[in-house]
C-alpha cells in the first residue's frame, strides 16, 4: 500500500505519524513478547552489558519489554530477552 504524503495536510500527517509510532511500539512488544516465552521464571541465564565481563543470573520476573535478572553478585538487572542465553547446569 503506497501513501502520497504530499497530498496530507498537516493535521492528517500528524495522525499519520502517531499511528505509525503506535504500530512501531507494538511490533517492538511483539518481538519482546516472542523472545520471553523461551524463558521461565527461575531460569539460569547470562548477557553481556557493553564492555562488561558477562553477568550471570536468575530471571525473577517478566516486565512489559524486558526480564528482571538477580545477578550472582547480588545486583539486580533490566534486560531484553534477546540478549539473554540460557545456561545449562554441566553435572
Amino acid at each position: 500500500m503506497k501513501i502520497d504524503i504530499d497530498q496530507l495536510n498537516e493535521s492528517e500527517l500528524i495522525d499519520l505519524n502517531r499511528r505509525i509510532v503506535e504500530r512501531l511500539r507494538f511490533l517492538r512488544q511483539m518481538r519482546a513478547h516472542t523472545s520471553m516465552l523461551a524463558f521461565s521464571i527461575g531460569d539460569k541465564v547470562c548477557f553481556e552489558p557493553d564492555n562488561e565481563p558477562p553477568v550471570f543470573g536468575i530471571i525473577t520476573r517478566y516486565n512489559k519489554k524486558t526480564v528482571s535478572i538477580l545477578a550472582e553478585d547480588g545486583n539486580k538487572w533490566t534486560v531484553s530477552p534477546q540478549l539473554l542465553r540460557r545456561i545449562t547446569d554441566i553435572s
